[in-house]
C-alpha cells in the first residue's frame, strides 16, 4: 500500500498536479534569474516590478508585467541592496545594507545617490516611505540577533527611534498613516505603533507572534490587511486590522524574502531567496 502511494505520489508531482493543487503560486519570473540575494520587491504605477540583485550581486533588475526581466541599474561599488520603494516623486529608494546606507535611484537619469548615510546603521534592511516623505527603516545586526529601527527625513537626516530591539526586518506603514508595523526575524513577532500627523511613534504593542519559522518582507494594503513573507514556511499570510491570520498562501518555495503589491492590488509578487526566483499569487 505505501509503496503504491509514493509511486503515485511521485507521478503527480512529475506531472505537476500535486504542485498545481498545493500551491497558491505561480512563477512569474524562473529561478536563478536573480541570485540568492532576491528581495526588495516594489511595483511602479505602469505596472513594472523591480527587485534587487539582478544576475549578481549590487544590481537592480526591472521585470515587465509579462515576466520578463533585465539589468535596471547596478549600484556603485561596496553597496548592495535589500528593501526598494519609490518616493512621491517617483525615484527608487534602496536600502543599501552593505554600504550603510539609503540610495536614491533617479528613474528618470538612473543617476544613483546617496540620501541618507550614518555609520551607527548596522545595515539598513527593509523601508518604508509615508505620504510625507518620511522614510522608516530596520536595521538588524543578524550576528546576535538584534536591531534597530531609524527614521530617515525627506533630507536625508536619520534619527535613532528605538535600539536593544530583536532581529527587525520587515517593516510597513498603514494606508491611513496611523500605523507602523515592525517585526523580528529570529523573535517572530510583529510590533505596531501609533504614528502622529508628525511621524512620530508611540504607543508599541505586539500586534501577532507566531510560534515557527521566521518573519521577512511585509505590505500593507488600502483596506488595511498586513501581507507577512514566513520565512522558511514557505508561506505568506494575511492579517487583519486585529492581528488575526485570515489566511495562509502556500507557495512554490520554502524562502520567501519579501512580497509587493501591484497598484489595482489585485496581484501578489514573491521573492524567493533559495530559488533566485519571484513567484506571484492572483489574488
Amino acid at each position: 500500500m505505501r509503496a503504491t502511494f509514493l509511486s503515485l505520489l511521485f507521478m503527480a508531482s512529475a506531472c505537476g498536479t500535486l504542485d498545481a493543487a498545493a500551491t497558491d503560486s505561480q512563477d512569474f519570473v524562473m529561478d536563478n534569474i536573480f541570485t540568492q540575494g532576491v528581495e526588495g520587491p516594489v511595483v511602479s504605477k505602469q505596472g513594472q516590478l523591480f527587485a534587487v540583485n539582478f544576475a549578481k550581486e549590487g544590481t537592480i533588475g526591472i521585470v515587465t508585467p509579462s515576466g520578463e526581466a533585465s539589468l535596471y541599474v547596478t549600484l556603485p561599488k561596496g553597496s548592495t541592496g535589500n528593501g526598494l520603494q519609490f518616493d512621491a516623486n517617483g525615484d527608487l529608494l534602496v536600502a543599501d545594507y552593505t554600504g550603510h546606507n539609503v540610495l536614491k535611484v533617479d528613474t528618470q537619469t538612473k543617476e544613483v545617490s546617496v540620501l541618507a548615510h550614518n555609520p551607527n546603521f548596522n545595515q539598513p534592511n527593509d523601508i518604508a516611505v509615508t505620504n510625507g516623505g518620511f522614510i522608516f527603516a530596520s536595521d538588524p545586526n543578524w550576528a546576535d540577533s538584534s536591531g534597530q529601527l531609524w527614521r530617515v527625513s525627506p533630507d536625508g537626516t536619520s534619527l535613532l527611534l528605538e535600539k536593544n530591539m530583536g532581529t527587525t526586518n520587515g517593516v510597513a506603514v498603514s494606508a491611513d498613516q496611523t500605523t507602523l508595523f515592525v517585526n523580528e526575524s529570529v523573535q517572530r513577532v510583529v510590533w505596531a505603533y501609533d504614528l502622529d500627523s508628525d511621524y512620530q511613534i508611540s504607543n508599541k504593542r505586539q500586534f501577532i507572534r507566531f510560534d515557527d519559522f521566521g518573519l521577512d518582507g511585509m505590505r500593507t494594503d488600502s483596506a488595511g490587511h498586513l501581507y507577512i513573507a514566513r520565512y522558511g514556511s514557505g508561506t505568506v499570510v494575511k492579517l487583519s486590522k486585529a492581528g488575526k491570520v485570515l489566511k495562509t498562501y502556500q507557495l512554490k518555495g520554502q524562502h520567501p524574502t519579501n512580497v509587493a503589491l501591484n497598484p489595482s492590488e489585485d496581484t501578489l509578487y514573491i521573492t524567493m531567496q533559495k530559488r533566485g526566483s519571484i513567484e506571484v499569487i492572483k489574488l
